[in-house]
């Protein structure tokens, strides 16, 4: 099985070409001001990433989410909403012709809802960030289905970091994704790192 390689934190339209063309399956957009991240002009950044653009989003409402992934022609939405809005987010995604990328921070204590794809990132209590911190996590608490890894990956460390997988998680591990360390700074990615991150990955046997 290949495993999928998202390039997440892509802010300009240049990055997003570049990932593309370096093997990216899949690019993620952050639209939250707050993080350094955060890509202003999404209409010109996704110009022609179509269905392997994928919306990180913070709302309060998944409709919000929907309509903007829709607006500008994407085909995956990574939602962080409220407990009572991740309940019907799969429902509400799939009627839109959006699959759902759920993030799953790895914590203790969390009602399974259901997803395409689970996001099992390094949790907010310990990075203070939704995502995108460049830190790892211990890995204990995994999603209730197949999932990316992330968490403070690049191409040196993310046959590591699948390896130390148990057994049953490398059976639902679909993928990996980087942000933050594929960066040359905040916000602009490195294209001799982002290369070695999507072929690594592409690279590991599971």
């Amino acid at each position: 099985m290949n495993l999928i390689a998202k390039v997440c934190g892509i802010t300009n339209a240049g990055d997003a070409r570049m990932a593309l063309t370096a093997g990216a399956d899949l690019v993620g957009f952050v639209r939250h001001p707050p993080s350094p991240r955060h890509c202003e002009d999404l209409e010109s950044a996704s110009t022609g990433v179509g269905m392997r653009g994928v919306l990180v989003s913070v709302s309060d409402h998944i409709d919000t989410v929907i309509d903007e992934a829709i607006g500008y022609g994407l085909g995956w939405i990574q939602p962080y909403l409220p407990a009572g809005e991740r309940t019907h987010a799969l429902a509400r995604a799939h009627a839109a012709g959006l699959k759902l990328l759920l993030p799953w921070p790895d914590s203790p204590d969390q009602e399974p809802v259901a997803a395409d794809l689970y996001l099992w990132e390094t949790a907010p209590s310990q990075s203070g960030v939704h995502g995108g911190s460049g830190q790892t996590h211990a890995g204990e608490f995994p999603p209730p289905g197949p999932f990316l890894l992330a968490g403070g990956l690049d191409g040196g460390n993310v046959g590591d970091r699948i390896g130390a997988l148990t057994q049953e998680q490398r059976k639902q591990c679909r993928g990996v994704d980087a942000a933050s360390r594929l960066e040359a700074s905040p916000g602009r990615k490195s294209i001799p790192k982002t290369q070695h991150f999507t072929s690594t990955v592409h690279a590991i046997q599971i």
